[in-house]
């Protein structure tokens, strides 16, 4: 599974703690900024990361602001894209199980870097139950289908 990575300056040193926790446990990934210093607008690099995502060429993506809420605006505006906002394990696990979550967003103002840590690994550990969650998901593809329109 290939992670794609991506901050504001509100969630650098968040997304540094993971980048360095995704190393370690062998996780390929590519952080597509924010740099450490920079100020970066949340749009800009979860745009970057997401599209690699959108086209296949990253299975996930992991975004950091200061709450995660910009993260996750910008993340459902994706065809394809499942954001999803956690803030504890129990929200972390469930946005896999039941959302099949691809995207997990996070607020690097509002989790300790251990917390953070946590939630990272049991988003990347849990599977999709499927069954009646399967149904679910089509009826949210549906109303993608319906409103995203293709690129002229």
């Amino acid at each position: 599974m290939k992670i794609a990575l991506a901050s504001d300056h509100a969630g650098f040193d968040l997304k540094d703690g993971i980048a360095r926790h995704l190393a370690s446990l062998g996780v390929p990934f590519t952080d597509f900024g924010s740099a450490a210093g920079e100020i970066a607008d949340y749009v800009d690099t979860a745009e970057r990361a997401l599209l690699s995502v959108e086209s296949g060429a990253y299975e996930r993506a992991i975004l950091v602001c200061g709450t995660g809420m910009g993260m996750s605006l910008v993340g459902n505006k994706f065809r394809g894209i499942r954001a999803t906002l956690c803030w504890n394990e129990y929200t972390a696990e469930m946005s896999r199980l039941h959302n099949d979550s691809n995207c997990l967003t996070l607020g690097g103002r509002v989790l300790s870097l251990e917390l953070g840590l946590k939630i990272v690994d049991i988003w990347l550990a849990a599977v999709f139950e499927g069954g009646r969650h399967l149904r679910r998901l089509d009826k949210l593809r549906a109303i993608e289908e319906r409103n995203f329109k293709p690129l002229q």
